[in-house]
């Protein structure tokens, strides 16, 4: 796990009219990912985008796609995600039947392997995972929509889940996603997390200054 912190907005906050122009400005803006939200209207309230969206938006960055599946069953997408140029390819453990099985597929494709934990998912789903993956997301928010307030109380699975990776000194990624902003990024990353993921905060805030709102996040 790198102690630099990463930045990874959110496009669910972006506008769709001009997705591309969107991921153009985060890319100039300095961001180190850019985390793309799937989500399917089934294992959580809301639709986003598919793959074919995602091989559209590639060409515009050659940044990290880091992309967080909230699909079930998720294992039968994997391939066209990973062909369409996510990176970073996470799923939930209550989307697989064998979540083994899942890390191996997403593997397959020469892609990083994230597991996400939401507010209320236990550390017990991904203890036995932890030495086969690379970035664990830990949610703050419930996930299906963007502009959530974040949640405290998964601070303390974040710091329990950073002691188990140090004690054994695993190179796994801590990641944060809901409710991230300038008030409690610090907090974050007190508890563990070098990577943050925002959206209303970078898009919204300081005018919509999005080197600025990066920077902040980064700093603070």
């Amino acid at each position: 796990m790198s102690e630099e912190i990463k930045i990874s907005p959110s496009i669910l906050s972006a506008d769709f009219s001009k997705l591309g122009e969107e991921i153009t400005s985060l890319d100039h803006a300095g961001a180190d990912y850019i985390h793309v939200d799937v989500m399917d209207g089934h294992f959580v309230p809301n639709i986003t985008m598919g793959p074919e969206i995602i091989r559209k938006l590639r060409p515009y960055t050659k940044k990290v796609f880091d992309v967080h599946l909230m699909i079930s069953p998720v294992d039968k997408y994997i391939k066209d995600f990973a062909n369409a140029g996510a990176d970073i390819i996470t799923f939930h453990p209550e989307a697989t039947e064998d979540t083994s099985n899942t890390i191996k597929l997403i593997k397959s494709y020469s892609k990083k392997v994230g597991i996400s934990l939401k507010p209320k998912s236990e550390i017990d789903l991904i203890v036995d995972h932890l030495s086969s993956i690379d970035l664990i997301l830990i949610m703050s928010v419930e996930p299906g929509f963007g502009g959530q307030k974040f949640m405290p109380e998964v601070l303390p699975k974040l710091e329990e889940l950073k002691n188990i990776i140090s004690k054994k000194n695993f190179n796994i990624d801590l990641e944060i996603d809901g409710g991230i902003n300038f008030d409690n990024c610090n907090k974050a990353k007190k508890a563990g997390a070098n990577i943050l993921v925002s959206g209303s905060t970078i898009f919204k805030e300081n005018n919509g200054n999005l080197k600025k709102n990066i920077d902040l996040l980064r700093s603070k």
